[in-house]
């Protein structure tokens, strides 16, 4: 199905649910239109997303470095979860994912794109299955450690499967073992040209005279984490700049009036860090986070020192605990995972990190796992020389 009329190059992507879904889709999207223009060639870049939830938001807002937005066009689908345990929500889902597909079907065969590219997440299992109808070609890619039942999926219909870690392979089966692709994980062009200057600027730090702490629980949030800086909110403010991204639904105005004037001069809360966030980052001395691959890539690119308290439970299949295991291997980072995420714990380790030496050390070697190599950068240039 060609798209390669009048130079103009046609791709849609698929993905959402969560920001970890859509940030490294949009940093493809972002190389894919610079090595466009480099080129000669215009990118037309449409993105099918979740129609309820923070997806349109997210991918409206984004843009590159020229301030281009990242994508031309957004279509939301309705989408229905891929959930590992029993629930009754199961069942009408099913019709949810029906309708997904259907809404996929007549968008793709409207736009004809050359190539569809999936993020993951389960709004991109209808367009990928969609898209196989139509011999449109699939790239899917995993960001995690280990790969999620969107790709066990999407794999089936993909052309190619592209993995953040060469370790991920040994969990495909032997034919998808075939379409595999290592490429590392896309994160997008700004953090790469990320100011700490300007970080502080944002944050209305006019002297920094502490080390800057970031908590961030990614896009939705993380109620563990956001309890954990407001039980020990006095003892953190007194050794750091705390900067919280506390989540959309996790702001309590009342909590925060409550605070005490010495120790709110040092806390600054942010419901969400839209395009700030590769600035803020790197103003950051230490991050505490979430293990989602979206972030924890981002801060390696950055060469945080990290402290990471992986989701847990019977929600989640552990991908986060996988991903905190590479990185904790690798002397990268300090995981608090399960019973370790305690107020004790975090204040032993944060206070290990006061010592601007284990910062140091901990940040050189989270930053040379990334290695100053571009993942986003080489995926677009798979699919470009795909469009040709």
């Amino acid at each position: 199905m060609s798209s390669k009329t009048n130079d103009i190059l046609k791709i849609a992507f698929a993905g959402g649910g969560t920001g970890g879904h859509i940030y490294p889709g949009l940093a493809v999207a972002d190389e894919f239109r610079a090595l466009c223009k480099k080129n000669g060639k215009t990118a037309q870049i449409y993105w099918i997303g979740n129609s309820k939830g923070m997806d349109k938001n997210i991918v409206s807002k984004n843009v590159d470095s020229d301030g281009n937005h990242s994508a031309d066009f957004f279509y939301g689908i309705p989408s229905g979860k891929l959930r590992r345990y029993f629930s009754v929500q199961n069942f009408f889902d099913i019709f949810k994912i029906f309708a997904g597909f259907i809404a996929s079907f007549f968008i793709l065969a409207k736009i004809k794109p050359y190539m569809l590219f999936s993020k993951g997440g389960f709004v991109s299992v209808p367009p990928c299955l969609a898209a196989k109808l139509l011999k449109i070609p699939v790239y899917t890619h995993e960001c995690d450690f280990t790969p999620g039942l969107a790709t066990r999926l999407n794999s089936r219909n993909a052309k190619h499967i592209l993995l953040s870690y060469t370790e991920t392979e040994s969990y495909l089966s032997e034919s998808a073992k075939k379409k595999a692709i290592v490429t590392g994980n896309p994160v997008r062009p700004v953090f790469y040209s990320a100011d700490a200057e300007k970080g502080l600027k944002f944050l209305n730090i006019q002297k920094k005279s502490k080390p800057v702490l970031l908590v961030v629980g990614g896009s939705l949030g993380a109620k563990q984490l956001n309890n954990l800086v407001r039980e020990n909110i006095q003892w953190l403010c007194e050794k750091f700049i705390v900067v919280h991204q506390t989540g959309e639904k996790n702001v309590d105005d009342a909590e925060l009036s409550q605070i005490s004037a010495e120790v709110r001069e040092n806390y600054k809360p942010f419901a969400f860090i839209y395009n700030e966030m590769p600035d803020v980052i790197a103003c950051a001395d230490i991050v505490v986070s979430r293990s989602g691959a979206n972030s924890i890539w981002e801060c390696s690119v950055l060469s945080k020192a990290m402290i990471l308290v992986p989701l847990c439970g019977s929600g989640t299949r552990g991908d986060q605990e996988d991903n905190a295991a590479f990185f904790e291997k690798h002397e990268a980072a300090v995981v608090l995972g399960r019973n370790n995420a305690s107020s004790e714990n975090l204040k032993s380790d944060l206070t290990k990190f006061l010592d601007q030496d284990i910062r140091k050390k901990y940040a050189e070697k989270n930053g040379s796992l990334s290695n100053g190599v571009r993942p986003a950068e080489k995926i677009a240039e798979l699919l470009y020389k795909e469009s040709l």
